[in-house]
Formats: C-alpha cells, sequence, structure tokens
C-alpha cells in the first residue's frame, strides 16, 4: 500500500456487478473503517458517485469512483489491479456544492446541498411562473415554464446539458441558469452568473401552480421561494486517471465524445 492511501474504505451500490466487484477489492485490498480511510472508493455509477459525496460532504476525504453502472461521467474505469499506484498517480478535482434554502407553503424552511445542480420543477399540468432575482435584483419578472435549474460547472453535462444548457469548464467562476422547456419569454435561453452570485427564485401563483424544488438527491414539494448560492466552505474532493480528469471529460463532452 501507498502511504498517501494506505487505508482504503469501499462503498458499493446494490446491483449484482457492483456487489461482485466489492467482493473481489475487499479480498484483495482490504476494507477500512471509513472514519479511518485515507480515501473512499465507490464502485457503481454517477447516482453512487453523488450520494458518496453527500455522505462524506465536509469530511475532506478523496473519492475515487471505478464505474460499475450505466453512464459513469463522474467515475474511473474498473480495474481490480494496480488500484493503490492508481490511487497515488491520480489528479484531484475540487468542486464546491450549491446551497439551497427553500421555503414551502406552510413556512418551513428546508436546507440542503447539491453538487449537480437545483432545479424548480412545476408539480401540475400548469406551467410554472417564476420571479428570477440575481443579488437582490429581479432580472426576470416572469418565467412561465416546466422549470428552471442552476447548476455548477460539475454538474453542467448532467441535466443542465439536456435542457440546452452551456457545458461549463470546471475551472470556470461560473453557473448556469437554464430554464425547462420556457414558453415565455419564449426566446430566453438562459444566463451565465458569476459563483458568487446569490439567486432567488419566487414561485408566483404557488396555490394554483405547484411547484417542487430539488437539490440532487432532496425534494421538497409546495415551495414558494428558494435562495440558492454556491457554499466555499464545503471542499469536494473526487479523484481520476491521469488523462480522464473530470476537466478532460468536460472539455470532450464540448466536441461530442
Amino acid at each position: 500500500m501507498t502511504e498517501r492511501f494506505g487505508a482504503i474504505s469501499f462503498v458499493a451500490s446494490e446491483t449484482a456487478e457492483a456487489q461482485a466487484a466489492l467482493e473481489r477489492l475487499v479480498e484483495r485490498y482490504g476494507n477500512a473503517d471509513p472514519a479511518s480511510a485515507d480515501v473512499i472508493v465507490a464502485l457503481g455509477g454517477d447516482g453512487l458517485m453523488l450520494q458518496t459525496l453527500h455522505r462524506f460532504l465536509g469530511t475532506g476525504k478523496p473519492i475515487y469512483g471505478m464505474n460499475r453502472g450505466s453512464v459513469g461521467f463522474l467515475m474511473n474505469e474498473f480495474r481490480e489491479r494496480g488500484l493503490s499506484k492508481r490511487l497515488e498517480a491520480a489528479q484531484r478535482s475540487v468542486v464546491h456544492p450549491l446551497s439551497m434554502h427553500a421555503v414551502d407553503e406552510s413556512g418551513q424552511e428546508v436546507h440542503a446541498r447539491a453538487i449537480n445542480e437545483v432545479s424548480l420543477l412545476r408539480r401540475s399540468y400548469q406551467a410554472a411562473k417564476l420571479r428570477v432575482s440575481v443579488d437582490g435584483q429581479v432580472r426576470l419578472a416572469e418565467l412561465v415554464a416546466d422549470g428552471v435549474l442552476l447548476a455548477t460547472p460539475a454538474g453542467s453535462t448532467a441535466y443542465n446539458l439536456s435542457a440546452n444548457g452551456p457545458i461549463l469548464p470546471l475551472d470556470a467562476p461560473l453557473l448556469a441558469l437554464t430554464p425547462i422547456s420556457a414558453f415565455r419569454p419564449r426566446r430566453w435561453r438562459g444566463a451565465l452568473l458569476p459563483d458568487h452570485a446569490q439567486v432567488t427564485i419566487e414561485v408566483l401563483e404557488a396555490d394554483k401552480r405547484p411547484v417542487s424544488a430539488v437539490a440532487d438527491h432532496t425534494q421538497i414539494d409546495n415551495v414558494v421561494s428558494v435562495a440558492i448560492a454556491i457554499d466555499r466552505d464545503v471542499d469536494l474532493v473526487m479523484l481520476h486517471d491521469p488523462g480522464h480528469s473530470l476537466d478532460e471529460r468536460i472539455l470532450r463532452e464540448q466536441f461530442g465524445y
């Protein structure tokens, strides 16, 4: 074992493929307690990677993913042998999550963090009506759409890209504000915001047009307002093999491969 990553803790999704990989890797490398581990190795897909990042939020522990899922955009190629050397040679990607403060129709306040994006989504047959403010100034008095999302650079290739939002380089000091099936303003395609921006989204006609707010895996129904900003107090560290860093993967996405 290397001195840098002497203690490895494995986590795996519930799929048969991931569980089989877990068994073989634990037999080969052991399985340290997460609290004392130097690194967490996640076996699964991007969903498991997000869950693992949330689980170890605030600990500073680096996460190295190996793909035993489907897409695996955030993951490294799976190989049983040479894991210690791969960990030692891995490149670090540090990202900061979004902090969401949502208020629902009963006045209850909910705080959650998102690594990819915070999205507001309509909950009925009627389109949502939303008011968007940036740093306390109303920038869009009324957005009629299926919803809107605010994505980090790390999340810009996920839901944001599917909604025709821009891909952001990982080190870009930007956030992508992207509408989801906008009806009015019909030609509004979203905005690029500085990553220090404080974004507030108010739900208009909330009783008639209910909206949910989603921060990665956390959903709050019947929200009336949502405030979102980058949480710079939290560092999330992902490890990737040389030549396959998150920066490189995001760059490749921009050229369609």
